[in-house]
């Protein structure tokens, strides 16, 4: 196709929500009606495409939106997109029959699978956000949401922090990242928690309990623990119960942050990128770019293949973790 003549272009939001999707939004409806194209609002993500829930949008549609957490075109998650590829057929025949010429999809490695089967059998110019508070899509220094949800998680701990001292309470605080440990490690750093528990470094209870032993000797009689969902010692109540079986005069209390971390008025920072990711893909769309993830790597616009965004993950700078760790003592 001449992308050049792009007409209409439809935005979706897929998988989690995370806060700034709906700034990316709205840099996508008013960068393409800068460049007069037509934005297509697509509700429900895949269900959206397949169910032909579109919506043609004006500059209003997205007025008083960029401070919102959530998003206005509400999410979904089909698994069975990926594995059927008569669903798949059904969305590009109704993106085609609207006369949409291109798709931003803004998600998280889940929504780029899905994105990157359309491009790759039907020839579809896609481009993809990353959105998610995990900050683990490879491509992209961080990802909308990321920033929103470590400053949700720190204020958060902080509240906790002081319970923990005036009770002398060890706290075990879950913070969301199935298979990665950045909101545990950034928080551990801004919090001073005593330790991080995360998917990508082996830890044990028998270390735990020896650090805080030591942090005793210290006459430290509180402490923070942050644990990451994803950890392979099972979630922050688990652990907490293992500790206490071995220290039994160490005051245990568990709290888990959950979903707070993902709702939320965006950060300045996460509405930053979100407005600059979203006029980057419809650019890269115009520039007859498809099959990638937009993002930001040091300080400057980068594109990821899909494969490769799907494929691989950020892993957190072995620095972060040392410095998590020395500050600790």
């Amino acid at each position: 196709m001449d992308n050049s003549k792009i007409r209409k272009i439809g935005v979706l939001t897929s998988g989690g929500d995370a806060p700034g999707m709906n700034a990316a939004i709205r840099s996508v409806v008013r960068s393409c009606i800068f460049n007069n194209i037509i934005p297509v609002g697509i509700y429900r993500g895949y269900k959206g495409l397949v169910r032909k829930n579109f919506v043609t949008m004006q500059s209003h549609s997205v007025s008083k939106i960029i401070q919102l957490g959530g998003t206005i075109l509400k999410s979904s998650r089909l698994p069975e997109f990926a594995t059927d590829k008569l669903l798949r057929k059904m969305a590009i025949d109704n993106l085609r029959e609207d006369l949409i010429d291109a798709l931003v999809v803004i998600g998280g490695d889940g929504s780029f699978r899905g994105a990157n089967l359309l491009s790759e059998e039907f020839g579809y110019p896609i481009v993809g956000i990353p959105g998610t508070i995990d900050n683990d899509i490879y491509g992209t220094d961080y990802t909308i949401g990321f920033d929103t949800a470590i400053n949700t998680a720190m204020e958060a701990i902080d509240k906790i922090r002081d319970t923990a001292d005036s009770h002398n309470h060890l706290f075990f605080v879950e913070v969301m990242g199935r298979d990665a440990g950045f909101i545990a490690t950034y928080t551990a750093i801004a919090t001073g928690a005593e330790a991080t528990v995360i998917p990508e470094v082996h830890t044990s209870i028998e270390s735990i309990c020896t650090y805080m032993q030591t942090e005793r000797r210290k006459n430290k009689t509180s402490g923070i623990v942050i644990v990451s969902e994803g950890s392979e010692l099972g979630s922050a109540v688990e652990i907490a119960a293992k500790v206490n079986e071995i220290l039994p005069d160490y005051k245990t209390r568990v709290t888990t942050l959950g979903h707070i971390q993902r709702g939320g008025s965006p950060s300045t920072r996460d509405r930053v990128l979100a407005s600059l990711l979203g006029n980057y893909a419809v650019n890269a769309l115009r520039d007859g770019k498809s099959g990638v993830m937009v993002g930001i790597k040091g300080g400057q616009v980068s594109y990821t293949p899909f494969k490769e965004a799907c494929s691989r993950h950020n892993p957190i700078d072995a620095n972060m973790l040392e410095i998590a760790k020395i500050l600790s003592i």
